[in-house]
């Protein structure tokens, strides 16, 4: 988008913008993006901190809505020349109902298409998921795969199906004309497993191995390997897609790209001990504590009640069918298909990523440091 002034002129549009990849696009915008004249940020929840970036030279306009309300996001969007669309349900324990899921990351999406088309705004980033692909299912691996490797997609949790859906929605929309004539310019970005300062999943291990006394039990086979990747190069990479859409149309328009960094090929356990051994914590035993014959009855029997108490009350264990799968299936990315087209490279070493991680834990609250 080189052919702006030198003034600041340039108005973004972040959905989600509260949330925990939300929060790290618009603190990195307000860094990175010199030619920012306003952005703004879209949520169901607004949240405090949004009050101290509004002293800063650029304009910061906190909007409440909804994203699966069509006219408030149209409203939003008026003006705009960029949306960074990361608003969505993540939700692969049963918190909500599929209907639910489907509204939001779905229509809202379609929603965020159609306001792009009804205001003229060009440029559509959007926040996909590894999980669009896999893993699937079958339980198949995924070994150091990129974008164009062959791989048996099928799903039937009603969050990775939504995914698929919404990814394939911005991908179809890419060049459709949008008020005023011009093409519409999309992209869609497949995180591997986030993970960061504000990562619901680490903050919930800490606290259960605070209430074991310092101990975690292995439930996945070392073996396994997921790829994950810092919620702030997943942050970065959004930037430079937004960044570089206008004079790479025609390359990165209605493409999609693995978000991935330097970090370790690891378990999810494992992993996330990376983070919470600094912190005290123990992961204990070299293998998992239960047979994998029994987890997967125990998975399956907390389906069973969740569907039977759903009337009741809200049944929604870290274990489940889905699950168990997913953190017992290799998932790894390896590609530059990121850099070849737009010049990705990680703005955070896994060094740096890893520190600022284990600080954020140490910061907690009941933390021992």
């Amino acid at each position: 988008m080189a052919d702006y002034a030198q003034v600041p002129t340039l108005v973004y549009l972040v959905t989600g913008g509260c949330g925990f990849l939300g929060e790290h696009i618009v603190r990195m915008l307000l860094e990175q993006e010199p030619r920012l004249r306003e952005l703004r940020v879209f949520d169901l929840h607004l949240s405090s901190w949004l009050e101290e970036l509004k002293a800063g030279p650029v304009q910061v306009t906190a909007i409440q809505g909804d994203v699966t309300q069509a006219h408030e996001v149209a409203a939003a969007m008026s003006g705009s020349h960029v949306v960074i669309h990361t608003a969505g349900l993540v939700d692969v324990f049963g918190k909500a109902s599929p209907k639910t899921i489907h509204k939001v990351n779905v229509q809202g999406t379609q929603n965020v298409i159609d306001a792009c088309v009804q205001t003229g705004t060009q440029y559509l980033v959007y926040t996909s998921s590894m999980e669009v692909v896999g893993p699937n299912i079958k339980g198949h691996p995924f070994y150091r795969g990129n974008e164009d490797t062959p791989y048996e997609a099928v799903h039937s949790h009603p969050y990775p199906c939504s995914k698929a859906l919404a990814e394939k929605l911005v991908l179809e929309a890419n060049g459709r004309k949008v008020n005023g004539g011009l093409p519409l310019v999309t992209c869609a970005l497949r995180p591997t497993g986030i993970y960061g300062e504000g990562h619901q999943v680490i903050r919930d291990m800490y606290y259960q191995g605070l209430r074991f006394g310092g101990r975690l039990f292995r439930a996945i086979p070392a073996s396994v390997e997921h790829g994950r990747v810092y919620v702030g190069n997943v942050a970065w990479m959004h930037i430079l897609v937004a960044r570089e859409l206008e004079q790479r149309a025609a390359l990165m328009g209605g493409q999609v790209y693995f978000c991935y960094d330097k970090s370790p090929y690891k378990s999810y356990e494992d992993f996330n001990m990376e983070f919470l051994s600094p912190c005290g914590l123990r992961l204990i035993g070299a293998h998992p504590l239960l047979p994998y014959w029994l987890l997967m009855l125990l998975a399956a029997l907390n389906a069973l009640l969740q569907w039977l108490l759903r009337p009741l009350v809200l049944y929604t264990p870290l274990l489940n069918p889905y699950t168990l799968a997913m953190a017992n299936t290799t998932f790894t990315v390896s590609t530059n298909k990121a850099q070849r087209h737009f010049g990705y490279k990680p703005l955070f070493s896994w060094e740096e990523s890893r520190t600022r991680t284990i600080h954020w834990v140490q910061t907690m609250e009941g933390s021992a440091w």
